[in-house]
């Protein structure tokens, strides 16, 4: 089925469009919810309701920009939403002293996507965690961030700021990425052994 088709039968509720978008979807999004939840079950959680609004928002879609891209707001909101509700960020945002920290914006290595840098990012504080994967990964502005999370930008700025170093201390200590011998030339393990 088509994009299109599978669209215009979801408009029409038929379940077995629904699944079919479902399938499709779920597991790129289930991989967008699980770098903002703390555990499997959280994410699995965040998917579920993350789709309830895709169907139920579905008539909303206007065909600008991909369908793809569309559910993916939905599930990045949703995971917001989710993380709020619970107050997960608020009780774990700490951002003193991150006005200290002096990072160069090339220290988070260019293999960010890689599984093992996911598992690395998903170890940061809650609050930096969302920070960053809204900043770096999902391409949010910080004025974005700020008004998602009910935060000053300011404070998404440092928070950043601090989930970059933080994840690059991180990075270093399970030997992912060596410290570079000169300032810019980040070396990943993987590339090092050879």
């Amino acid at each position: 089925m088509t994009e299109e088709a599978l669209l215009q039968a979801c408009l029409k509720n038929q379940p077995a469009a629904q699944q079919e978008l479902y399938s499709k979807y779920s597991p790129k999004m289930l991989a967008v919810c699980y770098r903002f939840a703390r555990n499997r079950e959280d994410a699995e959680d965040m998917l579920q309701e993350g789709f309830i609004r895709v169907f139920t928002q579905i008539h909303q879609f206007q065909n600008k920009g991909s369908f793809e891209g569309w559910i993916r707001r939905i599930i990045v909101h949703t995971c917001i939403n989710h993380l709020k509700k619970h107050k997960k960020f608020n009780d774990s945002v700490d951002i003193s002293q991150a006005h200290t920290l002096q990072v160069r914006e090339d220290s988070v290595p260019s293999i960010i996507q890689a599984k093992q840098v996911i598992e690395c990012i998903r170890m940061l504080p809650i609050g930096y965690r969302t920070v960053l994967n809204l900043f770096a990964i999902d391409g949010y502005s910080h004025r974005e961030i700020s008004t998602m999370l009910d935060i000053e930008e300011s404070t998404s700025r440092s928070q950043y700021t601090r989930a970059k170093a933080m994840l690059e201390q991180i990075l270093v200590q399970k030997k992912i990425i060596f410290r570079p011998q000169k300032q810019g030339e980040w070396v990943a393990a993987a590339h090092a052994r050879f």
